[in-house]
């Protein structure tokens, strides 16, 4: 067995030498929340970088968007998928909103945008698509879709960051996109998050209700809750800013090496890149067909892990399978296949700028 332990993500760090600065500052001025400089700085650093018109900043994604569905005043059922993480639909029944899901397609695991339509009720008020792995949903069908019937198009693009689909950045579509900054995602704060929105009412909606309704000293104009990032997240999100170009170039090292070891290999399936999508190397996940493969992808993923390698099931079990899902209609399997069946063999491999070419060889050829 090898004792090199390698995991599926391990967060880009900054050195401290670098960050002392920025906390001694912090320290001067003596603020250490509430929209402080460097939350300013933050924001203002985001929108250029993103190339979007406006970045509200929030102490994680999962708040942005139990935030994002109360700007939105959205209302009754939320159409979204079963293939993400619990925190997508979590949020749906935090604001007593009403999930129904839609299967997947399975070329890059993102919500059929072809079979949203017939999960339209006259109680359907949104739609919350989620880019799977970085990936774009179908967004000119779903924009369509919600033009027709006039629904809002919130994103849960917390895999996102960075992504360009058609020379601009995806995060411009829909009415409200949502980033997670976790210590986990290509960019990230340690904890936090953003809501990115198109026009300056908006944003100031937004902000209002991330900091208690507030808008003034003693006004309070909304009914909002405490989501603010606060001044270290943010430093520390300038420092990575200026390190994420070379992260990512990291990144699609990893990812390239990858596809050219694991290419081919019977019962194996690897995503194929987007057409005109410039990507941020997320996730590297692959698919386990066990009749071809010959193993399941249970087997291969503890096979791994005996040899200190842990992937991740990465979405597995599905969001409908959970208890407080499971009695819904849209959740029963029968209406997934496509979801129930991707969920069953995917595995997400290791990737991180620092991932050596020895350990990925070595992680490869174990998969061999």
């Amino acid at each position: 067995m090898d004792n090199k332990k390698v995991f599926v993500t391990q967060p880009a760090l900054p050195d401290l030498e670098d960050f002392i600065p920025y906390i001694e500052e912090i320290w001067n001025n003596k603020i250490l929340t509430n929209n402080g400089p460097f939350h300013q700085k933050l924001e203002e650093e985001l929108a250029k970088h993103l190339n979007v018109p406006y970045v509200s900043l929030f102490a994680n994604g999962t708040l942005a968007l139990l935030t994002a569905l109360q700007v939105l005043r959205i209302t009754g059922e939320v159409i979204t998928t079963p293939y993400s993480f619990v925190a997508t639909s979590h949020c749906l029944l935090w604001n007593q909103l009403t999930p129904v899901f839609v299967d997947i397609e399975k070329e890059f695991c993102n919500i059929d945008a072809e079979k949203i339509e017939q999960a339209i009720t006259p109680k359907t008020s949104a739609i919350l698509p989620v880019h799977v792995y970085g990936n774009p949903c179908a967004v000119e069908r779903i924009q369509e879709i919600s033009d027709t019937y006039g629904l809002k198009t919130i994103y849960d693009a917390a895999h996102a960051f960075g992504v360009n689909y058609k020379d601009t950045s995806i995060l411009n579509y829909g009415d409200l996109s949502i980033l997670s900054f976790h210590a986990t995602k290509v960019f990230n704060t340690i904890e936090g998050g953003a809501i990115i929105s198109h026009d300056l009412t908006t944003k100031k909606r937004i902000d209002y209700l991330k900091n208690f309704g507030f808008a003034g000293e003693t006004k309070v104009v909304a009914l909002g809750i405490n989501s603010k990032m606060n001044e270290l997240q943010a430093a520390y999100g300038l420092l990575q800013l200026k390190n994420h170009d070379r992260n990512i170039a990291e990144r699609k090292r990893v990812a390239d090496t990858y596809q050219k070891l694991l290419n081919g290999i019977t019962g194996i399936r690897l995503l194929t890149e987007q057409v005109q999508t410039v990507g941020n190397y997320a996730y590297f996940p692959i698919f386990v067909n066990g009749d071809a493969y010959g193993s399941t992808r249970d087997d291969l993923y503890e096979k791994l892990k005996k040899h200190n390698i842990y992937g991740r099931r990465y979405f597995y079990p599905l969001i409908s399978e959970f208890p407080m899902y499971r009695g819904y209609d849209s959740a029963k399997s029968h209406n997934l296949p496509n979801a129930t069946e991707i969920a069953e063999q995917v595995i997400c491999l290791p990737i991180y700028p620092t991932l050596e070419e020895v350990e990925i060889e070595r992680i490869c050829n174990i998969i061999k």
